[in-house]
């Protein structure tokens, strides 16, 4: 009995003292998802006006792997590469938002339950006031998480719509550019055919 007695105080001290990491990370989550908030604001601004980032920037790196694959040669296998690590990094900046909307309910529910805990304890006591203070932190940490997760949850909704948008417009720009490429190859061979003929003739 004993032995059950020190395991249940060895875990109530294991829960009382994660509760400053999880009110903690609360208020980090929360002030990320307002930081987060205003950047995909803008964003949205952006688009409003016909500026996509993402595309631009691709645009760019495209230009950029056009010019120096056409000294080396392998523009197919390039282009084809750069287009899969840029639609990997589209994914990858939803990871960050799909973080939160799994970790806000799961510290909003340890932000409960450990001060109940710590309330039942403050009620066996007799204290009331620390009672009704751990009651306020429970009730608070939860809709505080679930806030967290139901803002980050409307925003990943819009942003997985815009990145499949961009993954198709960075496609048809990648068979556009490939395209390009070679019909100016099967020019230059014309016109290097076209060379060597009217040579040809001249002799």
């Amino acid at each position: 009995m004993n032995i059950l007695a020190g395991l249940e105080t060895f875990l109530y001290v294991i829960s009382s003292v994660l509760l400053f990491p999880v009110v903690a990370g609360l208020t980090a989550l929360t002030l990320w998802v307002i930081v987060y908030f205003g950047s995909f604001l803008r964003e949205y601004l952006e688009r409003r006006r016909g500026y996509y980032s993402s595309v631009e920037r691709y645009k760019r790196m495209l230009d950029s792997e056009v010019s120096l694959s056409t000294v080396n040669g392998s523009l197919d296998i390039n282009l084809e590469r750069l287009l899969q690590d840029a639609e990997l990094g589209l994914i990858k900046s939803l990871d960050r938002i799909r973080f939160v909307i799994r970790v806000g309910p799961a510290l909003g529910l340890m932000g409960t339950l450990i001060p109940m805990g710590i309330s039942l304890s403050s009620l066996a006591q007799g204290d009331m006031p620390k009672m009704a203070g751990s009651m306020v932190t429970a009730f608070t940490t939860v809709v505080v998480g679930l806030a967290c997760s139901v803002a980050a949850y409307m925003v990943s909704l819009i942003k997985e719509k815009w990145v499949r948008a961009d993954m198709r417009e960075m496609e048809y720009l990648t068979e556009l550019t490939l395209r390009g490429s070679k019909f100016k190859v099967q020019n230059a061979k014309l016109e290097e055919e076209d060379e060597i003929f009217e040579e040809t003739q001249a002799i």
